[in-house]
């Protein structure tokens, strides 16, 4: 029967994880060199190269397998401390999720764990139709995404549609619709995304004007800030309704394509560890996804 090296996964997940040899060395309250000796005796049983030695370090695909392997069994371990003292040591729990779920419904969801603190959460943004290839990689236990991919040893739960609408300053779509909401505007209006993994805008302007030319477009990855610019008049760009009905009722926003909405249906993909950490976690979210969420 193979052996585990956990002393030796515990000093790639703290190298990884922290992003330093250094920095694993002061969590793990061991000498630097004795990290990598770590190291190198899990690498020389694994037969495989586990860290490349880059500035910060990165796995290589054997050493992401391995860390996710190491990041399951601390959450069973964990379920085992059945009354955890003043001086236990709170689980840690990784997951990623979109700017957009991250700035509306999701800090709801995450009340149970955090009142009273039940773990400590890595909160990971990352655009949702990207999120799952973090839990195919070990690096999160759970994600909300966009993707229908069906990932081996995880489950996929529904959540509901995320409603956005494209939306303006009354001021900027005077000045840059005033003859509606067509290709030859969009070509021109100064847009907003956040960033080159959002496809969102781009799909809007094929599905409503069947555009697939280059449009202007500025760059910031902050929900909060993206909605704040806009509302200055500096761009126009798709927004969550759940972010932005306050302020299309206040008459700060306008909806510049009449009520021409697009619905990404998003789901909750988690490993199938079944602790009363994991189901109070996925419970949760669930639960609050259908309160907030479209549902069919």
């Amino acid at each position: 029967m193979r052996m585990v090296d956990y002393r030796g996964l515990a000093a790639l997940d703290a190298v990884i994880g922290l992003g330093s040899f250094e920095k694993a060395a002061q969590s793990l309250a061991i000498s630097q060199p004795a990290v990598s000796q770590r190291i190198r005796t899990l690498e020389n049983l694994e037969g495989t190269l586990l860290v490349i030695r880059s500035h910060p370090p990165a796995p290589t695909e054997a050493g992401q397998r391995l860390i996710a392997h190491y990041r399951q069994v601390k959450l069973l371990e964990a379920a085992l401390d059945a009354q955890p003292g003043p001086s236990t040591r709170l689980p840690e729990l990784a997951i990623a999720v979109n700017a957009d779920s991250a700035a509306t419904w999701i800090p709801e969801a995450l009340g149970p764990l955090l009142t009273p603190p039940a773990c400590l959460l890595d909160i990971r943004l990352d655009d949702q139709d990207h999120t799952l290839s973090q839990l195919r990689e070990g690096r999160v236990f759970a994600c909300v995404t966009s993707a229908t991919d069906l990932v081996a040893g995880t489950t996929a739960t529904p959540l509901g549609g995320m409603r956005y609408l494209c939306v303006a300053a009354p001021a900027f779509a005077a000045r840059w619709f005033a003859g509606g909401f067509t290709a030859d505007a969009v070509s021109q209006a100064p847009a907003i995304t956040f960033g080159s993994k959002d496809a969102l805008h781009e799909r809007y302007l094929e599905h409503r004007l069947g555009y697939t030319g280059r449009y202007p477009h500025h760059v910031l990855g902050s929900a909060r800030d993206f909605v704040r610019l806009i509302e200055m008049g500096y761009a126009y760009g798709m927004v969550p309704l759940l972010q932005a009905e306050t302020a299309l009722a206040a008459g700060r926003l306008v909806d510049v394509a009449a009520g021409q909405s697009l619905d990404v249906p998003l789901t909750w993909h988690a490993w199938d560890i079944q602790t009363p950490l994991t189901r109070t976690l996925s419970d949760a979210v669930i639960a609050t996804a259908r309160k907030w969420l479209l549902q069919p």
